[in-house]
């Protein structure tokens, strides 16, 4: 099963420093009917104005993924930590019992950054955070694992039976991507354009996978994002 959704149907707000795009429900946006796929609960496309960025502020109990698309993003926590990192960086924070954080855009040119939430797979767990500088041409015309469980075989580990890939594809390129049974799957069509099976994507679009393998065709260079998992309401 495949579902489309068309990024002009997804939530949306201005605040003039940060400019969102809501796959799911979010701060002002709510759709009873739109509140998470399986176990993944937030992917917010954020446009983030040069020298602004979220203040200090909690977080419990949640994976947080943040993907760089564009520009740097500069982390800093209540654990110590501090970093910096840019185009098709990932960082990873396991809230936990709680733990504070900041994200600014402390660059001279637009920060956009794919922002992922996933329930994990317990509460209470101990604070973790890092982040891991991929080499950008590790995902082109290939899929780049970049997180997994902690039993899977990604620099990355995070709580959750989940893996996040990136890819790269050429123009005119094609690539397969298995989801089987009790598998599910969310694709975000970062940059580019895309056919998957069939179904045309643009820039910002996303589709929805249940049990279905798919295969991609790069209508013009194709940047995605696949987060596969278990199959859970």
């Amino acid at each position: 099963m495949l579902r489309k959704i068309d990024h002009h149907h997804m939530g949306r707000s201005n605040l003039g420093w940060l400019n969102s795009i809501f796959h799911f429900s979010f701060a002002e946006y709510y759709n009873p009917k739109n509140i998470k796929f399986g176990k993944l609960r937030v992917i917010n496309d954020d446009l983030i104005a040069p020298g602004t960025g979220f203040d200090l502020h909690p977080h419990q109990n949640m994976e947080i993924i943040s993907y760089v698309v564009d520009g740097e993003l500069t982390h800093r926590d209540s654990m110590g930590n501090r970093s910096t990192i840019t185009r098709g960086h990932v960082q990873y924070m396991s809230a936990g019992t709680g733990v504070y954080h900041s994200e600014h855009n402390l660059g001279d040119k637009t920060l956009r950054l794919l922002q992922i939430w996933i329930f994990p797979d317990q509460l209470g767990l101990t604070p973790s955070y890092g982040d891991f500088r991929f080499n950008w041409n590790d995902r082109k015309n290939n899929w780049l694992h970049m997180v997994s469980s902690k039993t899977g075989e990604a620099p990355i580990k995070m709580n959750r039976d989940a893996n996040i890939y990136a890819l790269e594809l050429d123009q005119e390129k094609e690539i397969s991507f298995p989801v089987n049974k009790g598998r599910q799957a969310y694709m975000v069509q970062i940059e580019g354009s895309s056919t998957v099976n069939n179904i045309t994507l643009n820039a910002r679009d996303a589709v929805e996978i249940v049990e279905e393998d798919i295969l991609i065709y790069a209508n013009e260079s194709s940047h995605i994002l696949m987060i596969e998992m278990e199959k859970m309401d």
